[in-house]
């Protein structure tokens, strides 16, 4: 009787129902996050406006115009959330798609190097993967060098790339998604590796019952279990693709992209371009990901593998 009478009331708690799935942590996160960030922009730029008062012999200032002033200068140390979506919302929604000003455009330009390189990446990743587990001599040869690569600070030998592709005339698209490739092939090749070796003892022994070859193991057992190593390890180099794309922008000295607009922004001081920049990064690379989620669970669920 007790149990009956207690559990419409917790049925009937919204708040209960709603932290009780994923939507809401994710929006109690989001806004933590945002009011830190206005706590930090009030912190970090109150003493250039300070300093403002100082000058124009004011020194009765009170409390609340002091906070409003410091969320509304032109060029912060730390723009305050409102300031970046107010960037976001005119260079996309108020610039056409093919001025030089929009978000939206240079967004495109890094999707497409992204793309490029995270297409390169992966299939390179593949095949290191497929020929490492299929060979010994492959492994001790190849795996320490994979490994080894990533220790490189991406930042050094961006510019040498660069360079190098540019002095035997390939410029463009293709220097920047080198350093995409760069980045994506390394969990690609892993996680790979990780999944064509997951199959157990027993089903390996049992395709070795049926005398099927290693081309018949390999489509019939290992890739099958390999599937869902594979879409995680691309959602990990799709993130690390984007952030090669907008890397290889900076030491070309572009004017286009989402990295020139870092470089622009820094040049000159404007704070709230960076990190309008870096907003639309991160929802780029959030979309991105999404879709190969999309993807997964499309792929999963054909091979009645759903999760």
């Amino acid at each position: 009787m007790t149990e009956t009478a207690l559990a419409p009331s917790r049925s009937l708690n919204p708040f209960s129902g709603l932290m009780s799935g994923t939507v809401g942590p994710v929006i109690v996160v989001v806004l933590a996050i945002i009011a830190i960030w206005y706590i930090a922009a009030v912190a970090l730029n109150a003493r250039f406006q300070q300093d403002i008062y100082e000058r124009a012999d004011r020194t009765d200032v009170p409390v609340s115009e002091l906070i409003a002033d410091t969320l509304a200068q032109e060029r912060p140390v730390l723009p305050s959330p409102h300031q970046v979506l107010v960037e976001i919302w005119q260079t996309t929604v108020e610039k056409k798609i093919t001025s030089k000003r929009s978000l939206v455009y240079h967004a495109s330009v890094t999707l497409s190097s992204t793309l490029l390189g995270f297409f390169i990446g992966t299939l390179l990743g593949i095949l290191l993967a497929i020929g490492i587990v299929h060979s010994r001599v492959l492994e001790k040869s190849l795996m320490p060098w994979v490994i080894s690569s990533q220790t490189i600070p991406i930042l050094a030998i961006a510019p040498m790339i660069i360079v190098v592709l540019n002095a035997i005339g390939i410029s463009g698209l293709l220097p920047k998604a080198m350093i995409s490739t760069y980045l994506s092939f390394f969990p690609v090749t892993v996680g790979m590796v990780k999944g064509l070796r997951s199959p157990e003892l027993i089903h390996m022994d049992l395709m070795h019952t049926y005398s099927a070859t290693r081309v018949q193991a390999f489509w019939k057992l290992r890739l099958p279990y390999a599937v869902p190593y594979l879409f995680t390890s691309m959602k990990i180099g799709m993130a690390a693709s984007l952030v090669g794309a907008i890397i290889g922008e900076l030491p070309t000295g572009a004017v286009e992209g989402l990295g020139a607009r870092l470089l622009t922004g820094s040049y000159y001081g404007q704070t709230v371009q960076i990190w309008s920049a870096l907003i639309m990064a991160a929802l780029l690379a959030g979309t991105l990901v999404a879709l190969i989620g999309v993807l997964e669970k499309i792929t999963l669920n054909r091979m009645g593998m759903a999760r």
